[in-house]
């Protein structure tokens, strides 16, 4: 039943001050299960789904007043997020930008995702107001001293970004406060070797498959290590960073969860992109509520996985469905009439609820929200 899912989302919220108050608290649980059932943003939409005892009409104003009137804590936000991570150990970041239009409006979002292996989603983000450009290094050194003071600079494994994300104070910032990095430069950007002299990696004459790695170089001013790999078409994936350089291409390749993440946000998950918001403050609330959605999709479909019943595969070898999918239709499940008296079903989702409570409780998040 609705309410049952509700009362669980709800119980999760008090672990964090997300909110001010308990009526926020189950407005927040409600329009969350409204995300999942209709799998669309748009206010008229989640209304159909946010209290069946009032009018719609009703529903919709009592949308638009939360995003009005509601702050949301976004530190507290984050701590949710990290919690209902499976696992321990240290955690990866991926910063990337994501820009869509509606109308005139430009909508340009900073979002830095987290997560270990296959399990990544938003942690902190920013609208950007500069007419869908770049990001600065000011921008992003906002989101990395956030994420820090969220994680502690002990729980950063790496930080992986495109192109977008070069330049001498962004490794410079990452290399003084010791997290380990891999960036993709663009295929113009000089390195210096040890012994002073600069290169063009389109000087090297590699042909495309080849492979070649500097162990000590620098680019931008700043010492690390380098991967260079000629693809075709003339194109390079150039590689820098601080992290181990024999294995940057393995490190790099893990930034298509980002992608992934952004596909599911704005696309065949939730649809973000389909918003007419045009403030950004009331963007930045629906993205973080977005971000939670998405966030316990991918842990119920991952604990379902590891301890349920693990999701078919293809002839390819890939999964039939990912985490994130796997998740969502079982919560849509979760509240269908005719799923409610499978005795088994129930039993599951229970305990996958237990589960990622008893995550919120065992993550230390005491002097962080307090």
């Amino acid at each position: 039943m609705k309410q049952r899912l509700v009362v669980k989302i709800t119980t999760l919220l008090h672990s964090v001050p997300l909110v001010r108050n308990l009526a926020r608290k189950k407005f927040v649980a409600r329009f969350v299960l409204g995300l999942f059932k209709s799998r669309n943003v748009q206010f008229c939409e989640v209304a159909q789904h946010l209290n069946d005892g009032v009018k719609l009409a009703s529903n919709e104003t009592r949308i638009q007043d939360f995003f009005r009137e509601a702050d949301l804590d976004y530190v507290a936000l984050a701590v949710l997020l990290v919690g209902l991570l499976p696992g321990t150990g240290k955690l990866r970041l991926c910063i990337d930008r994501t820009e869509w239009d509606f109308g005139r409006c430009q909508v340009n979002i900073l979002l830095v995702t987290v997560g270990r292996g296959d399990c990544h989603w938003p942690l902190c983000w920013e609208l950007l107001d500069n007419r869908s450009g770049n990001s600065g290094t000011a921008d992003r050194t906002a989101l990395l001293d956030f994420c820090l003071r969220v994680l502690g600079p002990d729980r950063v494994g790496l930080v992986v970004g495109d192109r977008e994300f070069v330049g001498h104070a962004w490794f410079k910032y990452l290399k003084d406060k010791g997290i380990l990095f891999v960036m993709r430069l663009p295929k113009h950007h000089l390195l210096t070797d040890p012994q002073g002299r600069r290169h063009a990696v389109a000087d090297w004459g590699l042909r495309p498959g080849q492979c070649r790695q500097l162990p000590v170089c620098q680019v931008d001013g700043v010492w690390g290590g380098a991967q260079v790999t000629a693809l075709a078409g003339g194109e390079y994936l150039f590689l820098f960073g601080t992290a181990n350089p024999a294995f940057l291409g393995q490190f790099y390749r893990k930034r298509w969860t980002i992608e992934a993440c952004f596909q599911n946000l704005k696309g065949r998950g939730f649809a973000l992109r389909a918003t007419h918001l045009r403030c950004r403050d009331k963007l930045k609330k629906l993205v973080g509520l977005v971000s939670l959605a998405y966030a316990l999709c991918v842990s119920v479909g991952t604990r379902l996985h590891e301890k349920v019943q693990p999701i078919p595969q293809k002839n390819n070898g890939y999964k039939r469905a990912s985490f994130g999918r796997h998740g969502l239709n079982a919560l849509r499940q979760y509240t269908r009439p005719g799923r409610s008296t499978d005795p088994v079903f129930t039993a599951n989702m229970n305990a996958v609820f237990r589960w990622i409570i008893n995550q919120l409780t065992h993550y230390k998040v005491t002097k962080i929200v307090g």
